[in-house]
């Protein structure tokens, strides 16, 4: 069955949502993008996630041609018109039509799109027992070249390392910065847990600050657990004594083995699996309803 995608003021089947060739996210990989998760009929985070959106546009200089209220709308319409309670939600806004140059004054108008559809990134099992990952050579972009506070359509510096996670059979890979400190995975956060405290690095030396990094923060501060925002090197991760990360697509899952160093004994710890199921109830209650006529329900997502 075809998707209905939102495109510029139009909700149309997915065969009929086309971008033109002149437009500069696809030359140049120029506009920003949120990807934002759907559960129990509510839309998880979204007026975080929004606010993401709008603040990454307004620091490349662009301006989305519409209300972040409307664009709420938009997301909560492309779920309906797809009849989704339960989903990824792909929001798109390009620096629109242009020329072959460089010169964003060029694109008059940006190109809005909204995706939605079903996402699984990790089977259940590995939740359950955890993810095993490298560390990769490719280094995460320099904060001063290419603010990592964006979330932008120039995700290359990703795919290098995405690349080099797939040559080694894993699923996922740390990235260090240049530096030489630890910055995030491919397209997650990283936790570690080390003597009681919960330890993530701070966004200053190179990573995107995940939504769900935050949530899971905000979770742990409410369960006692003391929260830090450090640096820390790949020593650090091989001594600590849980590790985990955290995504949109993600959501939290273990990390027991880390360029063949087993993480405490190689098992989920406590404090991760605490945080995993405090994660997953929020998510039955945050967010803004799909089909508000429908009364939800904790017990069977309705």
């Amino acid at each position: 069955m075809s998707l209905i995608i939102y495109l510029d003021g139009k909700y149309v089947p997915e065969e009929q949502a086309a971008v033109s060739v002149f437009d500069h996210g696809l030359l140049y990989g120029d506009g920003v993008f949120e990807g934002i998760r759907a559960y129990h009929g509510r839309v998880f985070k979204l007026h975080e996630h929004l606010v993401r959106l709008y603040e990454s546009a307004r620091t490349i200089a662009m301006e989305i041609p519409m209300s972040m209220e409307e664009m709420q709308e938009v997301v909560l319409e492309t779920l309906r018109l797809n009849n989704l309670r339960d989903g990824y939600i792909r929001v798109v806004v390009t620096r629109g039509k242009g020329d072959l140059g460089l010169d964003p004054l060029k694109c008059p108008k940006p190109t809005v799109f909204c995706i939605a559809a079903s996402i699984r990134l990790y089977p259940e099992e590995l939740y359950e027992n955890g993810l095993a990952v490298i560390t990769v050579s490719t280094r995460r972009n320099i904060p001063v070249a290419v603010t990592p506070r964006v979330k932008s359509l120039n995700y290359l510096n990703n795919i290098y390392a995405k690349m080099e996670a797939n040559l080694a059979g894993v699923s996922e890979a740390i990235m260090l910065n240049a530096d030489g400190y630890v910055a995030e995975a491919t397209g997650d956060n990283i936790f570690i847990m080390k003597n009681g405290v919960l330890i993530t690095p701070p966004a200053y030396i190179g990573l995107l600050e995940g939504v769900t990094r935050n949530t899971v923060m905000d979770l742990a501060r409410q369960q006692d657990i003391p929260v830090e925002e450090r640096v820390f090197t790949l020593h650090d991760v091989y001594n600590a004594d849980e590790c985990f990360l955290t995504g949109t697509a993600a959501e939290v899952i273990p990390t027991v083995k880390v360029d063949g160093r087993l993480i405490a004994g190689g098992k989920p710890g406590k404090v991760t699996r605490k945080l995993i199921s405090a994660f997953r109830e929020l998510t039955k209650v945050d967010g803004p309803l799909i089909f508000p006529d429908e009364a939800a329900c904790c017990c069977c997502g309705s």
